[in-house]
């Protein structure tokens, strides 16, 4: 039997033996080189999207408490109102009880009065009578102005009240659709970018396939 010859080492015996396992090791260099940009890619979309998930979750907390304040102002500044209203009426109605009742007393006087004198004492009460007639009526005028006027200060406040809160809301409206409009094209160009790189991937491997099946 003989002895098997060892194939003599030259150049051009390394230079096919580096062919022959260079493709292996280049296959297996692009596989691991692909999967480990695959899974970098994925932890980032997660991480991308939990930050996302978020950030969505921290502006509507934000918005709630904003509604939340807004809400408990606009109350205390109705409650505000509505205790000064009750408090300027009840003043007013005061008033003008002590005044009737002044003019009840002073009616008495007169009426007492009317029945110790004469006739010229009669004129005299009627003539006080009427000076007491006209100061009553101008009192009423007074009362009505000041109730028309208070009654007129009350609705503006109550409508500037209306519009500002009216302004607020349509301001923090339009913030709020702004973000989302924003948070949608951001989620509109992260969707193009996974269908592009996943097609950038597929015709990458693609034309490796095709060079290695060419060679």
């Amino acid at each position: 039997m003989e002895p098997q010859t060892t194939p003599e080492i030259t150049p051009e015996y390394i230079k096919q033996l580096i062919y022959s396992i260079l493709p292996e090791v280049l296959a297996q260099y692009r596989e691991d080189r692909e999967r480990a940009f695959y899974n970098q890619l994925l932890d980032r979309l997660i991480r991308l999207e939990e930050e996302l998930k978020a950030l969505r979750i921290e502006m509507n907390i934000r918005f709630d408490a904003l509604i939340k304040e807004m809400n408990t102002r606009f109350d205390a500044v109705i409650r505000e109102m509505n205790t000064r209203f009750e408090a300027q009426k009840q003043e007013s109605d005061a008033k003008f009880e002590a005044i009737n009742a002044r003019f009840e007393a002073l009616t008495k006087e007169m009426n007492t009065r009317f029945e110790a004198l004469t006739k010229d004492m009669n004129t005299r009460f009627e003539a006080q009578k009427q000076e007491s007639d006209a100061k009553f009526e101008a009192i009423n005028a007074r009362f009505e102005a000041l109730t028309k006027d208070m009654n007129t200060r009350f609705e503006a406040l109550i409508k500037e009240m209306n519009a500002r809160f009216e302004a607020q809301k349509r301001e923090s409206d339009a913030k709020f659709e702004a973000i989302n409009a924003r948070f949608e094209a951001l989620d509109k160009r992260l969707s193009f970018l996974q269908w592009l790189m996943v097609f950038g991937f597929t015709f990458i491997s693609v034309v490796i396939t095709l060079l290695n099946f060419f060679k």
